[in-house]
């Protein structure tokens, strides 16, 4: 390679041209490349242009200028020419970095005279002048030397633990420190011979191996420094405070030296599983479920810390799986078997929350927990179900039992689907335990909430109760018994005259029409519109002429049968007023709509009565037959039961209730002799004239709205009439499309198509009425095999 011209003038001295050498300390981070170039340009120093015998280049005149005879010539002219080095040279430039190294090892300053410069310059010119790869031998002997001199201190030690990772620590430090100082004087062979060579390591992963070779995998300083750290590690976890820094130090030290892994981290997590085995089977004994998912968490948090603060990051995995492992995953049963329920009962939500976010983190937790927490619900919702005791509040504390659930779900279990399915599959499991009583006391709740005088509840917190109710209706599987007293309870609402509200009684209709369908509702929609009929027609009957001379106001409402329920047909005496007005309506109605036929109902028929006391006059809101027994007081203060009965013509059971009502309430008007509760055959009946009240009008017909067993039985008996009507034309249904079917295919398809609770027995039943009907025969070869006969 030829070397660069430099471009001088004569007068340029030996001490400027120094600056272009390849020794010079101003640029000691060059790439040793081009230290080299530069050095073959000294060291060649092969003539770029000839010389003439003057002097003067021949070919080089940049110019010249006549000034009288004198001439100026600029001239270019080689480097000077440096002489080869001797070998005491390099020997000389070996012994001076020979001897920084020692005194960075030592902790020595370097010689006044020895500059930073120099050892760079000695360091170039012995790569330059023999094989880079003696000098790094070199170097690695000097360190290997110095490293070897600094194991004694360790072998011979007797301190204890501590002091003994601080002396370890310390060590490590000042290696540190004086590698990098030697990499920075080495830097010329670290970025030429080493980048060159993929086999060399670099001199601070020398560095590294030698410290690794000869302290720490000697056994007694590996043993001690690992058994030191898991020492500190423990007392930290026992609530001491430990110098962290110190402990983060060695780690870094073992995770620099590539042993971390192999050394550390296997004892470390052997020591921890110990550990936390120990301590999981102590503190579920000693401890309840919500200090000991305390305890965990907080566990959790200081691990983690711990990886943050000293820990390898790739150790954090392996460290939570251990604590979970011991501390939750080996308990979980217990735990859940130990403390669910209470936590439950007690509505714990904050321990709740944490033991779904504990169970969150451990295989199969969460399962195990809606497991649990299904068969919870169900366990407690049956005693609620089951208990007849309970059912005068079953459908409130079922009410109170779902907001309680669904806001443990919601804020604990984080709306979690699998939580939300477990929790309806609990509901609907135990509601139906107990077959068609739910849903006739939900029937029965709907109807105390939407009566007039229910004063418990504003418009819209109505409207939030009859959507919790739905959701309570939503899990009955027998939806015809609720259908059943919901009508019954929704006639009396609307011929007594006792709705609170019109558009709360539409909107719990349309609530049961979106879940159910129009089939559902039909009837009941029908009972709303012959109430809107029923007052159209009562307009046009006061216009006109006859009514305007009676002497009493005439309300009646025009029923479709197929609409309402069944009600008992019952003929009584009335007054002749009365029945004179009975008849004008019935000509008024017949002439007006042909081809039809009325029928009296007095069951749930009810009088303002004008009634003139003592103490004062007073009108009485009485049912029609409270008002028929009233009415025969006109004439006499006494009456007999058997009188009463003779005057009135009212059923036994019906009179008894009625005369108990007047004689026996809170209202009475009626005196009994002898006083008693219940009405007896020999009895007799008196006009109460103390009777006193605060009201003007008194309601005495609450006993309209009171069921009797009789009505219920009556209902009951309804539903299964419905059922085996429903049962018949499935069976009919499926036999016609099968036309042969074998007996348990039979059953199989009923149940799928009916949407109430049925027994087998209930279905054998139905299909032999239907063969004895001739709509289906047996088979002559098999028994078990049904026939359709079209």
């Amino acid at each position: 390679m030829m070397s660069s011209p430099s471009f001088v003038s004569e007068s340029v001295t030996n001490g400027q041209r120094k600056r272009f050498s390849s020794g010079t300390p101003d640029c000691p981070h060059l790439h040793k490349k081009i230290c080299r170039q530069t050095d073959m340009m000294e060291s060649q120093k092969l003539a770029n242009f000839s010389m003439a015998p003057n002097g003067v280049n021949k070919a080089t005149v940049l110019g010249s200028k006549k000034q009288g005879n004198e001439k100026k010539i600029l001239a270019i002219k080689n480097f000077r020419v440096h002489n080869q080095p001797a070998v005491d040279h390099i020997a000389e430039s070996w012994r001076f970095l020979r001897e920084a190294v020692v005194a960075i090892q030592e902790s020595r300053k370097l010689r006044d005279n020895l500059t930073q410069e120099d050892l760079y310059r000695y360091v170039d010119n012995l790569i330059t002048q023999r094989p880079p790869a003696i000098l790094y031998a070199d170097l690695r002997d000097l360190t290997e030397q110095h490293i070897k001199s600094r194991l004694n201190q360790f072998l011979s030690a007797t301190s204890d633990r501590q002091t003994f990772l601080r002396q370890l620590n310390d060590c490590w430090t000042h290696h540190c420190h004086q590698m990098k100082m030697v990499c920075n004087i080495f830097l010329a062979l670290d970025r030429g011979y080493v980048l060159q060579n993929a086999q060399v390591s670099s001199i601070w992963d020398m560095g590294l191996e030698l410290f690794r070779k000869h302290i720490l995998e000697e056994v007694v300083v590996e043993n001690r420094c690992v058994d030191g750290l898991l020492m500190m590690i423990e007392k930290e976890r026992s609530g001491e405070t430990i110098d962290r820094s110190l402990v983060k130090s060695l780690l870094r030290m073992l995770s620099s030296l590539q042993v971390y892994h192999k050394v550390f981290e296997n004892k470390f997590l052997m020591a921890t599983e110990q550990l936390y085995l120990r301590e999981g089977q102590r503190l579920t004994q000693d401890r309840d479920v919500p200090q000991y998912l305390l305890h965990v968490d907080k566990r959790l948090t200081e691990e983690n810390n711990r990886v943050l603060h000293y820990l390898d990051m790739s150790t954090k995995r392996q460290l939570i799986y251990c604590v979970e492992k011991q501390l939750l995953s080996e308990h979980k049963s217990l735990l859940l078997q130990k403390g669910l329920d209470s936590l439950l009962d007690q509505n714990r939500r904050h321990d709740l929350s944490l033991l779904y976010n504990l169970f969150s983190r451990i295989k199969g937790g969460l399962e195990d927990l809606c497991t649990q927490f299904n068969a919870y619900i169900k366990s407690y919702g049956k005693t609620i179900v089951i208990n007849p005791e309970k059912d005068k509040g079953m459908v409130q504390e079922l009410l109170d039992f779902k907001d309680k659930m669904d806001g443990i779900v919601s804020e604990c279990f984080g709306t979690s689907d699998k939580f939300v399915l477990a929790l309806k599959e609990a509901f609907e499991h135990f509601i139906n335990q107990r077959l068609n009583k739910p849903a006739e006391l939900i029937a029965k709740f709907v109807d105390s909430k939407l009566r007039a005088g229910n004063k418990e509840a504003t418009e819209d917190e109505l409207e939030r109760l009859l959507d919790k109710i739905m959701v309570l209706f939503r899990f009955i599987h027998g939806k015809d018994v609720f259908e059943a007293f919901y009508k019954k309870d929704l006639a009396k609402r609307l011929l007594v005259g006792k709705s609170a509200s019109v558009d709360a009684e539409k909107s719990m209709l349309s609530k049961l029409k979106q879940e159910c369908g129009p089939g559902f509702t039909s009837k009941l929609e029908g009972m709303f519109k012959d109430m809107e009929l029923s007052k159209d027609i009562m307009l046009a009957f006061k216009q006109n002429s006859h009514v305007s001379s009676t002497p009493m106001e005439l309300n009646v409402n025009i029923l479709t049968m197929g609409y309402w329920p069944n009600y008992p047909v019952m003929e009584v005496n009335m007054p002749p007023e009365m029945v004179n007005y009975q008849q004008i309506f019935t000509k008024f109605y017949l002439a007006k709509h042909c081809n039809r036929k009325l029928q009296w109902q007095p069951t749930l028929g009810h009088c303002v009565l004008k009634a003139a006391f003592p103490h004062g006059p007073k009108e009485l809101q009485v049912s029609l037959f409270q008002a028929l027994v009233l009415l025969l007081f006109n004439k006499v203060d006494t009456l007999s039961l058997t009188e009463i009965a003779t005057g009135t013509n009212i059923e036994d059971g019906e009179l008894r209730r009625t005369l108990q009502s007047l004689a026996c309430g809170k209202a009475r008007v009626l005196q009994k002799n002898p006083r008693s509760k219940d009405v007896h055959d020999d009895d007799k009946f008196l006009y109460n004239k103390e009777f006193t009240n605060q009201l003007f009008r008194i309601r005495i017909n609450q006993i309209q709205m009171k069921e009797t067993s009789e009505e219920q039985q009556q209902t009951e008996e309804r539903v299964f009439q419905d059922r085996q009507y429903q049962i018949d034309a499935a069976i009919v249904r499926i036999m016609k499309m099968r036309k042969v079917l074998p007996h348990n295919l039979l059953i199989t398809e009923l149940y799928n198509q009916l949407k109430f609770p049925v027994k087998p027995a209930d279905l054998k039943k139905r299909i032999e009425s239907l063969i004895d009907r001739d709509y289906m025969e047996r088979d002559k070869d098999n028994p078990n095999t049904y026939n359709y006969v079209a």
